[in-house]
């Protein structure tokens, strides 16, 4: 299922597997999900993304039954869910503790709740069979989760979690406790268990980098409200504004006036410094605010004035920041603006050409950067 075909939020006839509508949730006076209305597709990997308290997890606890609605319906399948009880919904939750049953094997922690639903010895038997399989966990089925590493554990409450086939899953915070290497593996794994089940998975995270790999599409979250729902990829190249160009990846943000000119627009930003020309689907006033977003990936730097170059501007390396693989340059412009430009470290070290304190241009084209109002 590549991500190319996948896309029924693109499709008015698809009808969505969960809706919120007109959602808030209070606690006293703070008001944690402010009047938000979304919809969530079968079979969609959809992740919650936002700093602490932004009301992601709020958003999850709601669909698992553990918190109500103050205003608002969240229906699942076209049918309200509020009366419902979190057992009795076609959802399951995998908390980040894992809460596995510590007395138990990893056999009978998956068939847990199948026994408590009473399926038939047989039914259960096979279910388990094909949990452990689908989690690659069949040579582990005796042992206790104490005798099981951390990525072993967080394959048994997906497992435990799955057998019920739930309609979706919620998981929150799955990854946090393993390493980076372990997390890496597992968002892959993750991925691969969703398309082969094909049930609908929220995942609730705080990290970037494990959104954007895992999710069909990502919720940009602040302050109880969805800022932006889309693609990894339109959220990174298309933010539709500097809160979610800044929460995404590296940026630099130049902040200044914008006055049609061309196909594009001028952009006026510190007294002494050339203007600068991008390119916007959106229209801008003349001489109204706005922010150019422009990830470092996109800014070339060089010892000598580009010939050619539409924005081109000249500062100092501030920082270098070396990551192995890439190394980000802060240039800071005469103004104090930083620009960052990211290259691929291709060469030793010794034989690179900058360093700090050099002087050096920076340039990118028209198209290079986003165009924000806000």
């Amino acid at each position: 299922m590549g991500q190319t075909e996948f896309a029924p939020w693109n499709d008015p006839e698809a009808k969505p597997l969960i809706q919120f509508k007109n959602v808030t949730k209070r606690f006293g006076d703070f008001v944690a999900i402010d009047n938000q209305s979304f919809d969530i597709y079968a079979q969609e990997f959809f992740a919650l993304l936002g700093p602490s308290g932004c009301g992601k997890t709020t958003l999850m606890r709601m669909l698992g039954g553990f918190e109500t609605p103050t205003e608002g319906t969240i229906l699942l399948n076209g049918q309200d869910i509020a009366p419902i009880p979190p057992n009795k919904r076609a959802v399951n939750m995998m908390f980040q503790s894992y809460a596995l049953f510590p007395h138990l094997n990893i056999w009978e922690n998956i068939a847990f709740g199948l026994k408590r639903d009473r399926m038939p010895k047989d039914q259960i038997d096979a279910r388990v069979a094909e949990m452990l399989k689908l989690t690659r966990l069949e040579k582990f089925a005796k042992r206790k989760p104490h005798q099981c590493s951390g990525g072993q554990r967080q394959r048994v409450a997906l497992a435990r979690s799955l057998a019920k086939a739930p309609k979706l899953l919620l998981l929150d915070e799955p990854l946090g406790a393993l390493d980076a290497k372990l997390r890496q593996d597992t968002q892959f794994e993750l991925m691969d268990i969703q398309e082969k089940t094909g049930t609908t998975f929220v995942i609730v995270t705080h990290d970037q980098e494990e959104a954007m790999t895992v999710a069909s599409r990502v919720a940009v979250m602040d302050h109880g409200r969805i800022i932006q729902a889309d693609t990894p990829a339109d959220i990174y190249e298309m933010p539709k504004s500097v809160y979610v160009a800044d929460f995404i990846g590296d940026v630099t943000i130049i902040s200044g006036t914008a006055t049609a000119s061309g196909d594009g627009y001028d952009i006026t930003f510190a007294e002494g410094q050339p203007t600068l020309h991008a390119k916007s689907d959106q229209p801008f006033d003349k001489g109204q605010a706005c922010h150019l977003a422009i990830r470092p990936e996109k800014v070339s730097i060089t010892a000598e004035k580009p010939a050619d170059a539409t924005n081109a501007l000249q500062g100092k390396i501030l920082d270098i920041a070396y990551l192995g693989n890439l190394s980000t340059y802060h240039v800071e412009l005469p103004n104090g603006q930083i620009v960052k430009s990211q290259t691929a470290n291709t060469r030793r070290l010794s034989r690179r050409s900058f360093t700090w304190e050099d002087d050096v241009w920076l340039s990118w084209t028209d198209t290079a950067g986003v165009l924000l109002k806000e």
